[in-house]
């Protein structure tokens, strides 16, 4: 509008989202078919026109049509040019922004990718699905690894330090707690089959930088970020745990600003009930104080999502800017729902709201933004505007043209794989085998000197000192036998000569 303000449609008055109030957090919601997307198209355009970045997932791919401006000859022109005129946008006319697309896989766009150690222990255990214990041991890795100076950047990183951990657990245990064989074979085994989803093309790196996804142009318009989600989809924990990893990264990274005129970012959470389904209290405790404290970083996050129940109470206090889509009131889940979500808005004596939520036809809104002083506005029965780019996905041709002229182009295409936390303790490992080796040999080469030069030659001697002592013996014997009987001839002789004298006389 010009005017530091949103267009979003026209009830009783004009409805316009204040950019100074949209870093407030928001939700959109409503039954599938109710116009959420259409009502996320045009908010990513009015951020856009108004030179904020736009982060976004795309979950069913209608969202590409950013990228390209609608054409008065498509089927649904007509209708948006009534819906123009009904709700008195006089300048209605038809226009692109400027898109960069993402993909987890690197397929539909450029490829987003962050570390292990970036991700954290508590948010893979939450996507790993781990319990107590098992998040215990991750824990004892990731110290191991800090304490060790071993780089986790991609998933063979963290297989190979959990491995070193198994192996070396004795001493381990004394040091941080039990660390079981059990534990290990159950972490390895969800790593596993989160590499069989494709996991592993998230981690490593090069690593997204923050500041690619807060781009504007040179006009002055925001960049507005897509990610294709509907493989994504096929692995929900992993999509709410990206979104959960993106979101903390910009409130550890950006710096405090307050209350801006406008956002530095605003976030947009499709399907936002995955990030709550089965989720444990820390992970939740983890959600509302982000989503609390992300606000003074200039960062705006709308929820989107079919029911309002979908979102936790503690998150869903914290968000100031509501567009409620029609709810259908069919079970008792959903007519809790409906209570819910008309208890949040500030009444209108006009209507009754709980009654009007399930009234409102395709393209109508309860809507309700933040006024001045961050007062919430008096919610209006609202025709929500047309947007001005395309209604639908884009061709195969159409998104590649767009990746090719992207800003980002050939940053983050190519994989790098540098020397980390594998290679290391493998070169480890190496080491340690060659130094046994070669203390094998030395012992090896020791034991033959020592027979050869100790045991050997004492053996040999005494063998011969035994037969010189035998043949002395044997000499000595001869020796004395020869005496004696040399002395025996003698005295006879000397006798006989004797005898023979004193005979004479």
């Amino acid at each position: 509008m010009g005017d530091g303000t949103i267009y979003l449609g026209r009830g009783e008055k004009v409805q316009a989202l204040a950019l100074k109030y949209a870093n407030r957090h928001g939700l959109i919601a409503g039954a599938t078919g109710t116009g959420k997307t259409v009502s996320l198209q045009i908010m990513a355009e009015g951020f856009s026109a108004a030179g904020v970045p736009v982060f976004m997932a795309d979950v069913k791919g209608d969202l590409a049509g950013l990228s390209r401006a609608g054409k008065p000859e498509d089927k649904v022109a007509p209708k948006l040019v009534e819906r123009a005129k009904t709700i008195g946008l006089d300048d209605y006319g038809f226009d692109a922004f400027p898109v960069v697309f993402w993909d987890l896989f690197g397929e539909q766009g450029h490829p987003i990718r962050t570390t292990i150690s970036e991700m954290g222990p508590l948010l893979l255990s939450r996507l790993l699905d781990l319990n107590d214990t098992q998040e215990g041991v991750l824990n004892i890795a990731f110290r191991v690894a800090d304490e060790q100076g071993l780089l986790l950047l991609d998933l063979k990183d963290l297989r190979a330090l959990l491995q070193h951990v198994a192996e070396n657990a004795a001493s381990l245990t004394t040091t941080y707690g039990n660390v079981s064989a059990a534990s290990v074979g159950a972490i390895q085994r969800r790593l596993l089959v989160l590499e069989n989803q494709g996991a592993a093309h998230f981690f490593g790196e090069p690593a997204l930088e923050l500041a690619d996804l807060m781009r504007t142009t040179q006009d002055g318009r925001g960049v507005v970020s897509i990610l294709a989600a509907d493989r994504l989809m096929q692995s929900p924990r992993l999509y709410a745990t990206f979104l959960l990893w993106l979101l903390s990264e910009l409130f550890e990274d950006l710096p405090e600003v307050g209350d801006p005129d406008k956002p530095k970012l605003v976030f947009f959470f499709d399907e936002a009930h995955l990030l709550f389904d089965d989720a444990p209290a820390a992970l939740v405790d983890k959600v509302e104080q982000v989503v609390r404290l992300i606000r003074s970083k200039g960062v705006g996050v709308y929820f989107v999502t079919q029911n309002p129940i979908d979102v936790p109470d503690t998150v869903l206090g914290q968000l100031g800017n509501r567009v409620q889509h029609a709810l259908r009131a069919f079970t008792p889940r959903d007519q809790k729902a409906v209570r819910a979500a008309a208890e949040t808005f500030r009444p209108n004596p006009a209507f009754k709201v709980a009654d009007v939520i399930t009234e409102l036809g395709v393209g109508e809104a309860l809507v309700s933004t933040l006024e001045a002083k961050g007062i919430p506005g008096i919610v209006d029965r609202t025709l929500i505007r047309p947007p001005s780019s395309r209604l639908g996905p884009v061709s195969a041709a159409e998104r590649t043209e767009t990746i090719g002229h992207s800003p980002v182009a050939g940053r983050y295409d190519t994989t790098i794989d540098r020397v980390s936390a594998s290679e290391m303790l493998e070169a480890r490992a190496k080491q340690v085998a060659e130094t046994e080796a070669r203390a094998q040999e030395v012992e090896r080469s020791t034991a033959e000197r020592r027979r050869y030069d100790v045991d050997l030659p004492p053996k040999r001697t005494t063998a011969r000192t035994s037969s010189s002592r035998r043949q002395s013996t044997g000499e000595a014997m001869m020796k004395s036998v020869a005496r004696s009987i040399g002395t025996q001839l003698g005295r006879q002789i000397v006798r006989g000569i004797l005898g023979g004298l004193f005979r004479g006389r």
